[in-house]
Order: C-alpha cells, then sequence, then structure tokens
C-alpha cells in the first residue's frame, strides 16, 4: 500500500497557478519611463492654517485669475464673448510629464461666494467638478492614459445645475472630512476618522448580482462593438444603486475585460495606453488600467484619482534599494463611503508567468477597496499621503517588510516571526511561525542562491533542514540550514478542508553567516512535524506528545506514541534512520488498533534522529488509501541495541487487544497492552469470550529459535474453562522475544483469522519446561491443574490433577495404568508411578523436534505406542479412552 506526500502547487504573485515553482512570476508593474506619473498638483505644507496662501482665484472683466504656488509653470487663459466667460487652467508637471489639456465649451460664469474655514478654493472646484451631473459633462472626454502627466482643473458655469445653495454646501462638507487642506484629492488622514472596510460592506458576496450583471454586460457591450468608455461606464452600473455598487461593476469590466499587455511591457511590441485602444485590444498596462478607472468613475459621478509609485511585482528583487530607481506602476484611489479607498484592478485581473512569457487570468478580489494597512505591504506611493495611514512609512521600511500576497490576507494571517524580510541566522538557526484564526494546512520550500550570481537555485534544499509543526492556532518552522549563505524560503497555506492546491502566502530571505555542527534530520517528505493539520478530519482527535520537538528515548530504546480517535481507524507506521534498512526497520514498529486510540510502539537500535511517519484511515473503508496524520521526530543517544532484541518479525496490525479481538467477542483482558515483559519465563494472559460457537487457538513463534528437545507449540498451553474465561500459559524456552499468536475460526470456517499477537519479551536464561501435548479432545473445559511440567523424572512418584466435564472415567496410562477419582470439588486426582525406558532411535527424534508415533491423534483412539514409558491422561467417554494430554519422558 503506498502512501503519497500531499503536492504542493506554486504560485505568482498575487496568484498563479503552475506546475513547478515560478520563482520569477510577479505582480503586474510597468516601467516608469513607459508610462505617465500623475503630476504633483501641490508641494504645499499640509499643515498650513491659511488657505489662501496656496490659492488665490480673481475674476476682473471677464478675466480669470489663478495662482498656484510650487509649479514650474502657470498659464492663465481668458476667453470672452458676449455672453459667455470661459475659464481654462493647465498645469505642468515640474516632473515633466506631458502635459494634457482639456477644452470646454464657452459657458456663461456664475459667481458662487465661497465660504472660509471649509475647504481650500482649489479643493472646492476639484469636488465640485466631481459632483457635476451628467448634462454639464464636457463633450470632450479627458484622455486618459499612460502617457498622461498632468491634470487639468475646470471651471464650468453654474447657470443650468439646478441646485440650491444648500446642495453645494452638502457637497463640500461630504469632501472635505477626506480631503485634506490645500491639497485637492489628498486625504486628510486621522485614525479616528477612517472606517474598516466590513463597515461599508461585510462580504464581497454580496454584490454577486452587481458582479453577474457587469461580466454579462461586457460580454454584450463587445459583441456589440461598443469601445467607448463612457458608455461602458453606464451601461455596466445600470441598476448600481449608491456608489460602491456602480464602482465594484467597473472594477468587474475592468478586471474580466482588459488583459495584461505583457508584450508591450516586455517591448515585443509597442504599448497600449489610449482609452480606446485598450478597449478595442482588451490589453494595456498598469497604466492603461488605471487611466480607464478613471475614466469610467467621472462618468457615473465617483470621485477617482491615479497613484503612482512602487510595487514587489515584475523586476522587483528583494534587498536591492529602491530610493535611487523610478517608480513602477500605477493603481487608483476613489472617494467611496465617505472616505478614501484604494484599488488595484491591474493585479486583480491576473498575474504573469514570466517563464512561459503569459498572462495567467485569475481574478483576486483581495485589490478591491484594500485596507491601506494591507496594500502598503507591496504598494508603496511616490506621495506617501497616499498611503491613507495615520503614521506612514518610509520606503526603507517597505523594503524591508515581508513579502506577503493577497492570499497571506484572505486567510486572515498573522507573521509572528520575523518581522523584517531578511533575517540573520542565529549558528544557522532560524525561527519563522504564522499565526491564524482557524485550521489551516501549511508547506513551504527553501532554496539556496548562488554565491556568485545571487540567483536561486532549482533544486530545493532537503527537507530534512526543517522543522514545521501545524497547530489549530497556526505554524512554526524551524529551520536548521545546511551550509552558511543565503536563502529564500516560501510559505504556502490553503484552508483545511478545501479542495485544491495550497497557494503562495509569504517570501522571507535567510543570510547564514556560520552554521553549528549537529547531528542530520532525517528526511520528511511530508514537512510537518507533529500531529497533521487535517488529522481532525481523518479521525484522530489528539496525540500523546505534541510539537516538532524531538522526543528523547530512554534508555533501552523503546518508547510509544498514542492517537486518540473519535472514531475506529486503521494504522500503518513507517520508521526512517540513516542506518536502518526496510526489513529491520518493521521490527522496530508494533502497532495496536483499538476503537478509542492508536497505539505505535517504537525500537531505537541506533544513536541518532528517527522519523516515525503515521498513516490512517477509516476501519471500515476496505481498500481506501491511507493519509498522513502525523511526523515525529524520535532522538536516541544511549547504546545501540542487539538485533535479536527487536520486536519478532511477521507482526500483524493486531498486536495486543483492539478492534479485532473485540469483534471477535474477546473482552476483559488481563494484559492491555502489546507487549508483556515475563522476567521469570513465564505469563498466563486471561480474557473471556463471549461467542460459544468461536474455536481459538494459539501460536509460539521466534525468529532465532535454537533446535531444541521439543518444538516452541510445547511452551504454550490453552485453557478454556466453562465459564468463557481463556488464559493462554507461556513457558520461553529462553530468553528472547516472542510472538504469541491468537487466532480463531467459527465453523463452517476451515481457515483460523488472527485476532491479536503479543510481544512476550523474558530474560530469563533459564530453559523453561514444556507443558504437556494436549490433544484435539482438550477443549472447553478442560483443566490441567497439576503436574504443569510436560517432563516427568524418572523414578517418580507424581500427583496428577485435572478437570474435566461431563466424562465418567479419566486414568493416566504409563507402564500401568492408574484410574482417577473425583473429588468433592469436581476434580479428578490420583498418583501415577513411572520408570524410564525409551529407545535411543525415539529419543532422537524427539530431539529433532519431530513427534513420536504416540503423539499422533486419529479419531477418538489411542494409537500404538513403541516401547516408550510416559504417561498420557486418558478420559472415557461414550465407551472409548481416547487421550487428552500426552506428557514426555524426562530426557
Amino acid at each position: 500500500m503506498s502512501v503519497t506526500a500531499a503536492k504542493v502547487q506554486m504560485f505568482a504573485f498575487p496568484l498563479i497557478c503552475t506546475d513547478e515553482a515560478q520563482t520569477d512570476q510577479q505582480p503586474i508593474t510597468t516601467e516608469n519611463s513607459n508610462r505617465g506619473r500623475q503630476p504633483e498638483e501641490t508641494v504645499t505644507d499640509s499643515n498650513s492654517d491659511t488657505h489662501k496662501q496656496n490659492f488665490d482665484l480673481k475674476v476682473e472683466n471677464g478675466v480669470v485669475k489663478y495662482k498656484l504656488q510650487n509649479v514650474s509653470e502657470i498659464q492663465q487663459t481668458s476667453m470672452k464673448d458676449e455672453n459667455s466667460t470661459k475659464i481654462c487652467l493647465t498645469i505642468k508637471s515640474h516632473r515633466g510629464g506631458s502635459p494634457s489639456v482639456e477644452k470646454n465649451d464657452p459657458k456663461p460664469l456664475t459667481t458662487v461666494p465661497i465660504q472660509e474655514n471649509v475647504v481650500s478654493h482649489k479643493a472646492w472646484l476639484k469636488n465640485y467638478e466631481g459632483k457635476l451631473c451628467e448634462e454639464q459633462r464636457p463633450s470632450t472626454k479627458r484622455q486618459l492614459s499612460a502617457e498622461s502627466a498632468a491634470k487639468s482643473v475646470n471651471v464650468r458655469k453654474r447657470s443650468t445645475v439646478k441646485k440650491s445653495q444648500e446642495e453645494i454646501v452638502k457637497a463640500l462638507s461630504v469632501a472635505s472630512p477626506g480631503t485634506q487642506s490645500g491639497k485637492p484629492y489628498l486625504p486628510a488622514v486621522s485614525s479616528s476618522q477612517r472606517k474598516p472596510r466590513k463597515l461599508l460592506f461585510s462580504s464581497t458576496d454580496i454584490f454577486n448580482k452587481v458582479d453577474t450583471f457587469s461580466i454579462q454586460k461586457g460580454r454584450e457591450l463587445r459583441e456589440q462593438e461598443v469601445f467607448d468608455a463612457r458608455k461602458i461606464a453606464r451601461a455596466v452600473t445600470e441598476g448600481g444603486r449608491n456608489d460602491v455598487e456602480k464602482l465594484r461593476a467597473i472594477w468587474i469590466w475592468l478586471c474580466h475585460n482588459i488583459e495584461y499587455d505583457l508584450e508591450g511591457y516586455l517591448g515585443l511590441s509597442q504599448k497600449i495606453c489610449s482609452s480606446d485602444e485598450v478597449i478595442r485590444t482588451g490589453k494595456g498596462v498598469c497604466s492603461g488600467y488605471s487611466g480607464l478607472c478613471v475614466e469610467m468613475c467621472r462618468e457615473v459621478g465617483i470621485e477617482c484619482v491615479e497613484v503612482s509609485g512602487y510595487s514587489k511585482g515584475i523586476g522587483y528583487q528583494a534587498g536591492h534599494s529602491l530610493a535611487e530607481k523610478r517608480s513602477d506602476h500605477d493603481w487608483n484611489a476613489v472617494f467611496v463611503g465617505g472616505q478614501w479607498w484604494l484599488l488595484d484592478a491591474c493585479w486583480g485581473a491576473g498575474t504573469v508567468d514570466m517563464k512561459r512569457k503569459t498572462f495567467v487570468k485569475r481574478y483576486d478580489d483581495f485589490y478591491f477597496l484594500t485596507e491601506p494597512s494591507e496594500f502598503i505591504n507591496s504598494h508603496f506611493p511616490d506621495d506617501q499621503i497616499w498611503q491613507l495611514l495615520t503614521t506612514p512609512i518610509s520606503i526603507e521600511e517597505f523594503e524591508t517588510r515581508p513579502l506577503k500576497t493577497s492570499a497571506f490576507y484572505q486567510f486572515g494571517l498573522t507573521l509572528t516571526q520575523p518581522k523584517q524580510y531578511k533575517t540573520i541566522t542565529d549558528d544557522g538557526e532560524a525561527i519563522v511561525s504564522v499565526s491564524s484564526s482557524r485550521l489551516m494546512t501549511f508547506s513551504y520550500e527553501m532554496r539556496q542562491r548562488d554565491p556568485q550570481t545571487g540567483a536561486l537555485k532549482q533544486e530545493e534544499v532537503d527537507s530534512s533542514c526543517g522543522l514545521m509543526s501545524v497547530t489549530r492556532q497556526g505554524m512554526k518552522l524551524r529551520l536548521l540550514l545546511p551550509e552558511p549563505g543565503a536563502y529564500e524560503v516560501k510559505l504556502f497555506a490553503r484552508r483545511e478542508g478545501e479542495p485544491g492546491v495550497l497557494r503562495w502566502i509569504c517570501s522571507l530571505e535567510l543570510e547564514c553567516p556560520s552554521i553549528q555542527k549537529r547531528q542530520a534530520l532525517p528526511n520528511n517528505p511530508y514537512l510537518n512535524w507533529g500531529l497533521a493539520a487535517g488529522a481532525s478530519a481523518l479521525g484522530v482527535k489528539g496525540c500523546s506528545i505534541a510539537g516538532e520537538e524531538a522526543i528523547e528515548v530512554g534508555e533501552g530504546g523503546e518508547c510509544k506514541v498514542i492517537l486518540h480517535t473519535s472514531r475506529p481507524l486503521m494504522m500503518v507506521c513507517e520508521l526512517t534512520h540513516h542506518e536502518l534498512d526496510a526489513t529491520a526497520a518493521k521490527r522496530c514498529l508494533a502497532s495496536q488498533i483499538t476503537a478509542e486510540q492508536l497505539v505505535c510502539n517504537v525500537m531505537c537500535p541506533y544513536k541518532g534522529f528517527y522519523r516515525l511517519s503515521i498513516f490512517v484511515q477509516d476501519y471500515d473503508s476496505g481498500s481506501g488509501t491511507f493519509q498522513n496524520a502525523g511526523n515525529y521526530l524520535l532522538h536516541y543517544q544511549n547504546r545501540e541495541l542487539n538485533p535479536n532484541a527487536l520486536y519478532p518479525p511477521d507482526l500483524g496490525p493486531w498486536c495486543g487487544p483492539g478492534v479485532r479481538s473485540q469483534e471477535a467477542g474477546l473482552s476483559h483482558f488481563s494484559h492491555t497492552g502489546a507487549i508483556v515483559n515475563a522476567p521469570q519465563g513465564r505469563c498466563n494472559i486471561t480474557f473471556h469470550c463471549a461467542s460459544p460457537d468461536l474455536q481459538i487457538h494459539a501460536t509460539l513463534c521466534t525468529e532465532l529459535h535454537e533446535q531444541a528437545h521439543f518444538p516452541l507449540s510445547r511452551y504454550v498451553l490453552l485453557t478454556f474453562t466453562d465459564t468463557s474465561k481463556v488464559t493462554v500459559s507461556v513457558h520461553a524456552p529462553r530468553a528472547g522475544v516472542y510472538r504469541l499468536g491468537i487466532y480463531g475460526r467459527k465453523p463452517p470456517q476451515q481457515d483460523y483469522m488472527s485476532l491479536c499477537d503479543f510481544i512476550i519479551r523474558s530474560v530469563c536464561e533459564k530453559a523453561g519446561d514444556p507443558f504437556p501435548c494436549v490433544y484435539s479432545a482438550w477443549g472447553r473445559g478442560c483443566v490441567l491443574l497439576e503436574p504443569r511440567t510436560g517432563v516427568l523424572a524418572p523414578q517418580s512418584s507424581v500427583s496428577f490433577r485435572v478437570r474435566v466435564p461431563g466424562v465418567q472415567r479419566v486414568c493416566v496410562v504409563g507402564e500401568k495404568r492408574t484410574d482417577l477419582k473425583l473429588n468433592k470439588s469436581r476434580v479428578w486426582e490420583g498418583t501415577g508411578h513411572f520408570v524410564l525406558h525409551c529407545e535411543h532411535s525415539l529419543k532422537k527424534k524427539e530431539r529433532t523436534g519431530q513427534k513420536p508415533m504416540n503423539c499422533k491423534y486419529q479419531g477418538h483412539k489411542v494409537t500404538t505406542r513403541l516401547k516408550v514409558s510416559l504417561a498420557s491422561v486418558c478420559v472415557q467417554l461414550k465407551g472409548t479412552l481416547p487421550s487428552i494430554l500426552h506428557i514426555s519422558p524426562w530426557q
């Protein structure tokens, strides 16, 4: 029966499903030189108390004068005719981005008083622009693409806007809590103000109808060849009850209709940047996603901006400073629910497989309105205000943080140790621990970096270098590096009980300057040490030992591991050691299977570390597959054992009393364990048999039994009383380890079935006497009280006491016949006299283990004896005198 370890699927960031670990699969980013950067509209102090220091707006004779500080160029333009005045302000980015100008039709200018100490003029203009209803939108849409490097601020007419002054003030008051003074679209961060995402929506499952509608409408629009961003935005948001649902519909459309332009990113083709081209081809780089998101959101009245910055995606190399590099990614910030949120439709659409140079569509819901505290681990904005954190972090801290994927947060995990991406080991040892709120399955892989190139090697570091234990509270991984150098560690996880592969959750870097010499650990293909995370689902409630720490085996090299079960299970065990071969390993294990627990007895003959793996399946599953329930590290430091001291060969899975013996009706065993110690070389094992039809047979065997005067069958005596009590008596012929097998059958069965095995361990060097040889007539209710030995001394008088129910006469036959008498206790008793008179040839036969002719029983007749002086106990039943006991002459 083969037992296979669970496979672990490797992923790209955020997720990618391939057959092998993809070390070069990363999140999607785009080079800064190939996409437009979000311009810095203001660089003033956010704590300034005077709004007018940053913004000034005047209208004189139909000419608007607008002034901003800290920008390289200000253009003021006036347009005047009989009926209207147009104000158009273009800001050129001081970072060198290409300007973008939006033109408006000349409209009359309506004067609106601006309230002091409410919001800055510039912020008012920005928010007012986003609140205009659809009929006041410009006739020509603003082109948002990867080439956009400037933002236009427009003031439009208000003469046709049918809103009261109170409505305008309300719009300003809604935007102002999430806006920083003097900085349009820049949020004011306050931990007391910010609400968690769960208050905005409890789960993304509430968007099922919105998602389905957006996906279906997207297909219809593509079939109709509708490639206009505004029309698409209105179509997919139809029926949206609020801004969150409208934003969700736009997000779903972007993630399911636009693929990443990998060829453009790699320079194999011209990048697709404009909105029309992105929609028409269904491809775009990150700025294509973010630009479309802005355009579609503005079409339905949702405030949305592009955010540029760094990401831990394609091309990101941990440990390399980002401070001297240009930012490489674009994403979005949106204002819904009274505050700003972050989203990345590019990463939500899928991932890139850099080995195969392909884009893998895999929707990731994590990047929709992500919590800023989680978003910052993979996205670092150029302007720290877009971190949306109470205390922004530096780019140096961003670089040192561990790399966590979306699955890490979706699983609700917490990395408790280490706190940094790069860790320096202590004598080649490091600890990684992850806490979880529910039961998880974990795995890991570790690769060493080439000391010359820094590239990761293809082969993984042997699993013997890690000790991982998993509990309901999380995972602990103890890494013991084989040699100095740099290593990358990847962690994988999956919710216990869920189908599918394990997902990549985190990456860490280890720097090992030196190692401490230690004993080699055994290889563990199942990675986890201790009870497996999914053991409860297999029916295992707990274990007598816990954790990944090694179990110290005491003197004698023997230990016991007990699994407590919730239902009857079958068990198979595996023991490995670098000096232990497969045949010897089997003699080191003895398993006991009961209804409530599984017991594995282990012997460790050599010094060093051992791996004990336990596999289980349901007891009544038939030919089901055994699954790994736990792996345990054993450590033995004492003297090595004699191979003859190992457990007997050919032990079955039913050692000791258990489910099998219980099913046969056996109970109340005097010895509940599988191992019976016999210091004097003798023992009696008793139990009750509930079935009167069950025929029981017992055998004794050992591997190295020297040629003796009698076969091993003479050293075991089975007594079956009429009260259903069974006694199995054993006299070990010499010191050693024996297997006592108990078998049973019920007519009309022909073959005996193994019920249980006992391991008899004798340390007595004195040779034990055999029992009398019994025949088939020795059955239920027959009890030999004395003599218990099967060898009689010559010239001796021997007292016989035997209980034989339901007979008329009992006699002892030697050279003479002696009748036994029945006493008040229903015991037949009497004394016989014996003289040794045997032929040498017959003695030789007995010494060689051959049965003498008189030992053969046929029917109910006593066979002929050839000049042998010995004793047989015979009984009279229905007119016959068959032998029930045969006692050999003294040798």
